[in-house]
């Protein structure tokens, strides 16, 4: 199954120029064959084509389920974007593949990337839930220094992923399940002291992601996943209990 991005499907039934593009150049489809849409909100869409037009191909809606494939959690990442803004795409992607919500990218003490396309990130966004078949585009928020980020209103269940030797607990072990999350994961150089004590004071728990010390956009992935997996475990034991 090959996704399409509309965003307004509900309200306008004609795909935007890329998108009737890639439809009929690329993929060579006509009039009454049948296409899938996701708006990114968690609608996905069946429908025929009635116009094949490479700038405003238009379709007709013939079946819709709402909230495809959501999960009983959202997962917000906080993180602070690589020097190298490859390696911070490619976590963006990879991210989304696996499945998360909200993305805050982090201005912090030691950051040496203080500035994101934020255009780009939406791209990759929209283009890895369609490869993923994921009928949710994760929220892209502006770039948020530190100490912003934390007079906002955040999720009750809150980490913090750091190098420092203090005490800290397993994601995987601490992590609750069926509830909204946010992790922060710093830049290269780490958060400094003085952000995870501002951390600490508004309710983060300091957590290891494994022995291993991670680049920024491995430990990034990795708690995305780590969640995720927590969640999954949970539902099929649930699954076979109720079975």
């Amino acid at each position: 199954m090959i996704l399409f991005y509309a965003p307004d499907i509900a309200s306008s039934n004609i795909l935007s120029e890329e998108e009737s593009q890639h439809c009929t150049k690329v993929l060579r489809l006509k009039v009454g064959k049948t296409v899938h849409l996701i708006d990114g909100k968690g609608g996905l869409y069946t429908a025929q084509i009635t116009v094949a037009h490479p700038k405003k191909t238009e379709v007709e809606i013939t079946n819709v389920i709402h909230d495809f494939e959501k999960r009983p959690f959202r997962l917000h990442l906080a993180v602070a974007p690589t020097k190298n803004s490859d390696r911070f795409e490619w976590f963006v992607e990879k991210a989304t593949e696996i499945g998360f919500d909200e993305l805050t990218p982090l201005l912090c003490h030691y950051s040496e990337r203080k500035i994101i396309k934020p255009e780009r990130i939406e791209k990759i966004l929209i283009s890895a839930a369609k490869q993923s078949l994921k009928a949710y585009v994760p929220k892209l928020n502006p770039i948020c220094p530190f100490a912003e980020f934390m007079q906002r209103k955040l999720e009750k269940n809150r980490y913090i992923a750091h190098c420092y030797d203090s005490e800290k607990q397993e994601l995987a072990a601490i992590c609750q399940t069926n509830e909204n999350v946010v992790i922060m994961i710093g830049p290269e150089g780490d958060f400094s002291l003085e952000e995870v004590a501002l951390a600490t004071r508004n309710g983060f728990q300091n957590v290891a992601l494994g022995n291993s010390r991670l680049r920024t956009e491995t430990a990034a992935l990795v708690a995305c996943h780590t969640v995720t997996v927590v969640n999954s475990l949970a539902q099929t034991a649930k699954f076979i209990k109720d079975k």
